[in-house]
């Protein structure tokens, strides 16, 4: 672990390995500063001059180690993690992340830059651009979206209040595979005991999540199990009127580097890579396929071999047309 010459540096990166560590012996911490024992002490009485205190323990089993009981500041950052947050927190609010806890982050994390940073970095903030369209949030409550994290985390069994689409409420257990953020809202998806499936719910419309106690041993994810295929195959599912099945001729790597997860679920199979999924366009969906450039095979609909048809004409005759002759 290398850390630059300045000694300023090196004293924070002292606090950052006391931090991580309950006790961490002298020649551990001038080993992973690069420095002398003597220094060490020096950096330890240095933070302590800065109101931290540090406890040198002395014999065979002595080290450094903060004063039990002492709470360091919250965070204590360099000029590029700064900078890092900030940019962090605006494209999270430009993807649809609740705005007033984003407002707020970014209020203390400017709050406590120093003077000159803080200029650049409100600089960089007034100047920033984004292609991508700002989205509303669907903001979830976070004590549940935590608790459906760290049951998700440890395979724990969740009980969960949950509003419909038409307002009805009610309870269901759920065994929760993992969570997806996608187009400004957070999603779910898990077996749920109530209908034997493995489902997908709006986290904003979760009203309330507790572990359920005395479910047994930790469930098992079934093989498989991809949270952001079963969010995108649903959404698709609602919003799209065709299911599009097509075999490409290429490889899985490469369709993966073509094809998103939020576009099409693709799997390996004889003879290249299955893509399927929905489309309200099949127009569009010829003319995707056709933007792929791969050889490809229509399983269903047979009416998806009629546009691609028509594209194939529509391009002969574009190919036709001839540039009006110059006077």
């Amino acid at each position: 672990m290398s850390h630059p010459e300045h000694p300023t540096t090196r004293v924070l990166a002292m606090l950052e390995l006391l931090q991580a560590h309950p006790r961490i012996r002298g020649a551990d911490l001038a080993a992973r500063l690069g420095v002398d024992e003597r220094t060490v002490r020096r950096y330890a009485a240095r933070l302590g001059d800065l109101g931290v205190p540090v406890v040198a323990d002395r014999g065979r089993h002595g080290g450094y180690r903060l004063m039990p009981g002492y709470r360091l500041p919250p965070l204590m950052l360099t000029d590029d993690e700064a900078t890092a947050v900030v940019l962090g927190l605006l494209a999270g609010r430009r993807l649809g992340l609740p705005g007033q806890a984003t407002e707020s982050a970014l209020a203390k994390v400017q709050r406590v830059l120093p003077a000159a940073l803080r200029d650049r970095v409100q600089a960089l903030r007034g100047t920033l651009g984004f292609t991508l369209a700002a989205r509303a949030p669907a903001a979830p409550d976070t004590g549940a979206l935590l608790t459906l994290a760290d049951a998700a985390h440890r395979r724990r069994r969740v009980r969960i209040g949950y509003r419909s689409h038409a307002g009805a409420t009610g309870e269901r257990d759920l065994d929760p595979y993992g969570l997806v953020f996608h187009s400004g809202r957070w999603y779910v998806t898990g077996h749920d005991h109530r209908s034997g499936e493995t489902r997908t719910f709006r986290v904003d419309r979760v009203t309330g999540a507790a572990l359920v106690p005395g479910t047994g041993p930790a469930f098992e994810v079934p093989a498989g199990a991809d949270p952001v295929a079963q969010v995108t195959r649903g959404l698709a599912a609602v919003r799209y009127a065709h299911e599009v099945d097509v075999l490409l001729d290429t490889t899985l790597d490469e369709a993966r580097r073509r094809i998103p997860p939020t576009v099409a679920a693709l799997a390996a199979e004889a003879g290249g890579v299955r893509m399927t999924t929905r489309a309200d366009s099949l127009d569009g969906m010829a003319r995707m396929l056709a933007g792929l450039g791969y050889p490809f095979t229509v399983h269903r609909p047979d009416a998806l071999r009629d546009h691609v048809r028509a594209l194939a004409r529509t391009l002969e005759q574009q190919a036709a047309r001839r540039p009006p002759a110059a006077p």
